[in-house]
């Protein structure tokens, strides 16, 4: 089959299929995922920003309680190295590698309050397209 064959093919199918409805499924006897069974993806921008503030207020607080015992943690490495023991060093490494796990947790933070708020303000946009798509192909139905 030549590729105009194929395309032509497949443009017929598209054609045919065009009377489908958006977010239509098919009825289901039971959804074992426990939804609602609906084809609609349900955004709700409350529970996300929600969601959102609850991270950023993490990453803040993080930023200053997650290291508060930094300090006195190293001084206290410190002391013990200089005496000679081998747990000063040991406790040196246990606040580097906190340190770095907070760090972590940090960046988590930031990035789940920036996902999500990346995501509802796509989620907004791609909105507007989509009516705006919508609306050009019903013109388009009136104007063919």
């Amino acid at each position: 089959m030549s590729f105009d064959e194929e395309w032509s093919a497949a443009r017929a199918s598209a054609a045919a299929n065009v009377s489908m409805r958006l977010n239509h499924l098919p009825a289901a006897p039971a959804d074992p995922g426990g939804g609602s069974g609906g084809g609609d993806l349900e955004l709700n921008q409350d529970h996300i920003g929600a969601i959102g503030s609850d991270a950023y207020e993490l990453h803040s607080r993080l930023q200053t309680d997650g290291k508060h015992a930094s300090a006195s943690t190293a001084e206290a490495a410190s002391a013990l190295a200089q005496e000679g023991f081998a747990a000063g060093a040991a406790l040196a490494k246990a606040n580097s590698t906190w340190e770095s796990q907070v760090q972590t947790l940090i960046a988590a933070c930031a990035n789940i309050s920036n996902g999500l708020n990346y995501s509802l303000s796509s989620h907004a946009k791609d909105e507007q397209q989509l009516h705006a798509d919508f609306t050009a192909s019903a013109i388009d139905t009136y104007l063919t």
